[in-house]
């Protein structure tokens, strides 16, 4: 599949068939102005930050498996992991390691299911539609949060702003897809890709030190006005970009002008509301399910942001215990992963349509598989991160050595991220909102469960073996890239799923 549902399409000469006033129609979504372009980018980039803010946190585990002495507040992988231990204390729950951490994780399950219904409610009724709504639901479920009385109330306000927060990664590529061209969404795609990579980093550094100073429900008053700020933001500068919806208001638009209700979209599936809604809704499940190419990029991603959710349960033992870090500096140490996600961003930018469009020219035709060589390199960053990780943390050795370690765990994983995102979009840019929602999906569950296990497998093997175990894994899936690379068209050409 390619760029089907843009300028591409051959015009209809059928007088009842509503199309584009040809390839160079303003009303075009590919043929806004630069500006607008770059307007609606940075718009859904911030609120991919602002709502990944929140990843899965486990027991936190020391070097031979037990909970750190020290209480320090800046732990986990999210905003509001630093603040679980007060929730629990003001709620007067007992402080066990696994409520503390579905406390946080209830978010993630929110992203769990989100994906599968606001998707493909997007390419049914328009991507502006379901931001606006999510921005004003996550915006009242988060002042919820701020306001709970007890524990249930506020794990259900969590639960429903993870719901309403998956939206915008769920739906970011495919704006994104509406408005960029295949052989310059590569650099758009970076831009993008920086909120699920730097929110979880970002997040306890911010949150850690709010705790500290304010408490824990400050921390959803200060989420709660930056959600007001960008929703306000998301009405000013966001723009329908749905191809689909855009000719479907112009068929109604010029059937109440002429009278003529014969009009219809050229892009209309000619399917009843009622099937196309049930074939929509389903969409991202038979994407993971059936349609190999997503199956096999979703399990990839989404082990490869487990790992880093694993990473994040040990900084508090390794950087307190080993290392003497105080509470506050040990939330900096998350820094080494943020560098390493703006030096793959920037990579990723400089190679990905460079690259793309340097095998077009070799070969004459382009195709999605073009995406995947800045991953050949970057694919091998993961196993190395663990395995460095893992053994200079057990060791004692200086203590930039293991965050230099996981700034190639960064730069992995967002070029990762970037690079499979990039491709399922360009794999398929009808339903590119559906493909991604499938893998985030996937992400988010494992993102959930996995960490949960750091703490036996770590108490068992120690951080030296148990980051061996799990970049031995990684190792055997860096052919993964290399094989949809030589097979990928083949395999998406014979899949049978319909969309």
């Amino acid at each position: 599949m390619g760029d089907t549902t843009m300028a591409s399409i051959p015009q209809s000469t059928n007088p009842n068939v509503v199309d584009w006033e040809g390839p160079d129609d303003p009303m075009n979504p590919m043929n806004w102005p630069l500006r607008k372009k770059v307007a609606i980018t940075i718009t859904v980039a911030l609120l991919t930050i602002l709502t990944y803010e929140t990843a899965s946190q486990a027991p936190f585990v020391g070097r031979s498996g037990t909970k750190p002495k020290t209480n320090p507040s800046p732990l986990g992988s999210s905003i509001v992991a630093p603040a679980a231990s007060q929730i629990m204390e003001e709620f007067q729950q007992p402080q066990n390691d696994e409520l503390s951490a579905f406390v946080v994780s209830i978010y993630l399950l929110g992203y769990a299911f989100g994906p599968m219904i606001l998707a493909p409610l997007s390419e049914l009724y328009g991507r502006n539609i379901v931001y606006h709504v999510c921005n004003v639901l996550y915006l009242l479920m988060t002042i919820a949060c701020a306001l709970a009385p007890n524990l249930p109330g506020f794990m259900v306000c969590r639960l429903l702003a993870g719901t309403a927060g998956s939206a915008p990664l769920s739906i970011g590529a495919g704006s994104l897809a509406d408005i960029i061209p295949s052989k310059n969404r590569g650099l758009a795609m970076g831009a993008w890709v920086l909120g699920p990579v730097l929110g979880p980093v970002i997040a306890p550094i911010a949150g850690g030190y709010l705790v500290e100073s304010r408490g824990w429900r400050w921390t959803f008053w200060v989420l709660a006005m930056l959600a007001g700020a960008f929703s306000i933001l998301a009405v000013i500068c966001l723009r329908e970009t749905h191809p689909y919806t855009l000719l479907r208001r112009k068929t109604k638009a010029l059937q109440r002008q002429t009278g003529n209700l014969n009009l219809r979209s050229a892009l209309e599936a000619g399917q009843p509301a009622s099937s196309l809604f049930m074939f929509s809704i389903l969409r991202p499940t038979k994407m993971l399910f059936f349609s190999p190419i997503v199956s096999l990029f979703a399990l990839y991603i989404a082990v490869i942001y487990g790992y880093l959710y694993l990473l994040f349960t040990t900084f508090p033992s390794v950087f307190l215990d080993v290392y003497h870090f105080s509470s506050g500096n040990v939330g900096l140490t998350y820094l080494g992963i943020g560098v390493g996600s703006i030096v793959g961003m920037v990579f990723q930018s400089l190679t990905s349509d460079a690259v793309f469009q340097w095998l077009k020219d070799r070969h004459g035709f382009s195709k999605p598989e073009y995406r995947l060589p800045p991953l050949f390199l970057s694919c091998w960053m993961i196993p190395i991160s663990l395995f460095w990780y893992g053994w200079t943390a057990n060791r004692d050795v200086l203590w930039i050595s293991p965050i230099v370690a996981t700034s190639l765990m960064g730069f992995g994983m967002v070029n990762a991220f970037t690079a499979v995102s990039t491709y399922l979009v360009d794999a398929y840019t009808e339903y590119a909102a559906s493909a991604i929602a499938a893998t985030t999906v996937l992400r988010s569950i494992i993102g959930a469960v996995l960490p949960l296990a750091g703490g036996p497998m770590y108490k068992t093997l120690g951080l030296g073996w148990g980051n061996s175990v799990l970049a031995f894994i990684a190792l055997a899936m860096c052919p993964l890239p290399f094989l949809l690379y030589r097979f990928g068209e083949r395999i998406r050409k014979k899949s049978f799923v319909t969309l």
